[in-house]
């Protein structure tokens, strides 16, 4: 069986994300706080060398923090995407977010095991996929018809999670 995962690795002036596999909205949780506890000045990048796919929720995150590094003035880098993810970044409309780079250099590539993340509890997980869709729409308005369904659903997934508790 194929090894999947996202490692996120601390690094002197900030972070190597790593994908492995297929990143999908399992792998969106953690890489959602990380986002939360940045301030927009570290150095990131993601390395997809090893990425075969990658779903909206996983995208939308990934915009979250290339978002924030624009408004800082900061480039996030995205090395070694395959020809299939930066046509998915592509037709989101953020690819522009990052700067692609062909691999990592050999002083920055790092042989860490993928090791599995969780993708936390169904409202935290409700409230990635609903953030992760909005931001796709704010990093590209043509994003709203295209995802205005799932929005809704996952508002509707969160408000109803909300009144559980």
């Amino acid at each position: 069986m194929k090894e999947t995962g996202v490692t996120i690795l601390p690094r002197e002036d900030g972070y190597l994300i790593q994908a492995v596999g297929r990143a999908n909205f399992d792998y969106a949780v953690p890489l959602r706080d990380l986002s939360k506890d940045l301030s927009g000045q570290e150095k990131l990048c993601f390395d997809l060398s090893g990425c075969t796919a990658m779903d909206s929720t996983f995208m939308g995150v990934m915009s979250m923090i290339g978002l924030k590094a624009r408004r800082c003035g900061k480039t996030v880098e995205i090395a070694g995407a395959a020809d299939n993810l930066r046509f998915l970044l592509r037709g989101l409309g953020v690819e522009k977010l990052f700067q692609f780079i062909p691999a990592l250099p050999a002083s920055e590539a790092v042989s860490a095991a993928p090791r599995s993340v969780s993708s936390g509890d169904r409202r935290t997980t409700a409230e990635t996929v609903l953030e992760a869709h909005q931001t796709l729409v704010e990093a590209d308005a043509a994003n709203a018809a295209k995802f205005e369904t799932v929005i809704q659903f996952a508002q509707d997934d969160v408000d109803r999670l909300k009144s559980e508790q």
